[in-house]
């Protein structure tokens, strides 16, 4: 693998962003990796949009990590205050699948993190994660994230998805970042 490269997306980076992330996550493609939700959701997770609403949002960002000139992941960060103290919330943290368990997603993950403590000041992150995604939430709590004990309903969203589970929620995980 050569080195990774990050920049934040604009409105033209749309198309591009929905396709690593609709296949990151839902149907048959997302089964290469070991980030999917096919077995949990039909349908996308997210259309353009919506991720031209996030790109172009005020306190809102998605960085791109590239492989050379290949868009290979994202991750959404959006700015929050949470008990007074300035956060992030992270969200649709993409890898190719093919691409997943090669440590890329650590790289970006870091850089996620770096980019809202230098464009921000933020003093933690913040992400919810489907509580049955097990594997997942040992994969952030190896890279410092706790489990907070929130928990809350998975979000309807019928016109982009189906659950296949009727027992998803999501849990609240954080991290210190200062």
């Amino acid at each position: 693998m050569s080195a990774l490269s990050f920049r934040i997306a604009t409105a033209a980076d749309a198309p591009a962003v929905v396709a690593l992330v609709n296949a990151a996550y839902r149907g048959e493609s997302s089964r290469a990796g070991w980030t999917t939700e096919a077995d949990l959701l039909d349908g996308v997770r997210t259309h353009d949009a919506d991720v031209i609403e996030l790109i172009e949002a005020v306190g809102s960002m998605i960085l791109l990590c590239f492989e050379g000139k290949k868009l290979i992941g994202s991750v959404h960060l959006q700015r929050v205050s949470e008990n007074n103290i300035a956060a992030a919330f992270l969200s649709m943290f993409a890898v190719y699948p093919v691409l997943q368990a090669q440590g890329i997603g650590k790289q970006l993950m870091a850089a996620a993190e770096q980019s809202v403590v230098r464009e921000w000041g933020v003093a933690k992150m913040l992400m919810d994660v489907i509580t049955l995604r097990a594997e997942l939430i040992a994969f952030y709590q190896r890279r410092g994230y706790k489990l907070t004990g929130k928990l809350k309903p998975f979000p309807l969203s019928p016109e982009l998805w189906t659950p296949k589970a009727s027992d998803l929620q999501l849990a609240r995980l954080e991290k210190s970042l200062s």
